[in-house]
């Protein structure tokens, strides 16, 4: 276990400067941002002045250097559009994406998981074909179309829920919350809904392929032998050994939902990451799209190692001191 945690942080510290290198040299490559700060009207001397207050005027690699010392402190600089630190910026959308992604991938798994199972026990009925066609539609179906359509039937035609925006929300240390109060969870449903389709059609299909491969297992014919009754097969013996692969997909997809839930959080204008990371792109913002990645890439390595954990728990002949990482 202790190698495995020192791997996992060595390989996440050389991803994190992989990441940061590649960003820098990127943005550094596509333009000048001080043409997109300042009027077109401005002199030389005002562009230059600019340029030296924002360190631009340096090479790429004293500026690189500059930024990874920084980034040893705390410190990933200021945001050239808001004048603050980046990575306070960062983190004051971050609750919001957070809430929205666990959301999602909670109803991916407590829908996804059961219509799996329903679809596994009886492959060729008719509710099974019916399932599986609903999941084909979760893979094909365009983020942002199936969001304006929900928007449309439920905002706009229905009434029932609101179609933007975060609504109420309640503090617990520090933190903005919407699914604790009634308005923000009304708020959280059609948007956590729409992130959640295609994680959901992930697991449908997951599970339902295991549960047919593992019912053909000798051990549970034995365990049915026995007289056991169909619950606890399903819920003992088949559940837990469908879940192995089911965890690791699940953990990966939270982490994409956390990086890539910028086209709906554009389509319900709710207020996290996605927004931010645009305009900062757009504005050629380095230090707020440099700790974003940062950011990111920190959280799909903690995923990555709690996946990990899970799954030498579900599956004791895992050892993840003896694994290759």
């Amino acid at each position: 276990m202790t190698t495995f945690i020192i791997r996992r942080l060595i390989q996440t510290l050389m991803t994190l400067v992989v990441m940061s290198l590649i960003v820098f040299v990127g943005i550094f490559a596509i333009g000048d941002p001080v043409k997109l700060l300042i009027s077109p009207e401005a002199n030389q001397m005002e562009r230059e002045a600019v340029t030296h207050s924002l360190g631009l005027d340096r090479p790429l690699h004293v500026q690189y250097f500059s930024f990874l010392k920084g980034a040893l402190k705390g410190d990933l600089g200021n945001s050239y559009i808001h004048n603050i630190p980046a990575l306070k910026l960062i983190m004051k959308r971050l609750p919001a994406t957070m809430e929205l992604s666990l959301f999602a991938i909670f109803l991916a798994i407590v829908l996804g998981i059961p219509l799996g199972l329903l679809a596994g026990v009886s492959p060729e009925s008719k509710t099974s074909g019916t399932i599986m066609v609903g999941s084909i539609f979760g893979f094909s179906l365009p983020t942002f179309w199936v969001g304006l359509m929900m928007v449309l039937i439920f905002s706009v035609s229905l009434g029932w829920l609101p179609a933007s925006g975060r609504g109420s929300t309640v503090e617990i240390m520090g933190i903005p919350l919407s699914f604790m109060t009634l308005d923000g969870l009304r708020h959280l449903i059609l948007p956590a809904f729409n992130l959640a389709l295609f994680p959901m059609a992930l697991v449908i299909r997951l599970t339902k392929a295991g549960v047919s491969e593992v019912l053909q297992q000798d051990y549970i014919t034995l365990a049915r032998a026995k007289g056991l009754s169909q619950a606890r097969v399903m819920g003992v013996h088949v559940l837990k050994n469908t879940l192995i692969p089911i965890i690791t997909v699940v953990g990966m997809q939270f982490g994409v939902l956390l990086a890539f839930a910028v086209v709906t959080e554009t389509v319900f204008a709710w207020p996290g990451m996605g927004k931010l990371i645009i305009d900062s792109i757009n504005m050629l913002d380095r230090p707020v799209v440099i700790s974003y990645l940062l950011v990111t890439v920190v959280m799909f390595m903690g995923i990555n190692f709690v996946v990990d954990i899970l799954y030498s728990w579900l599956d004791p002949r895992v050892r993840l001191g003896e694994r290759q990482i």
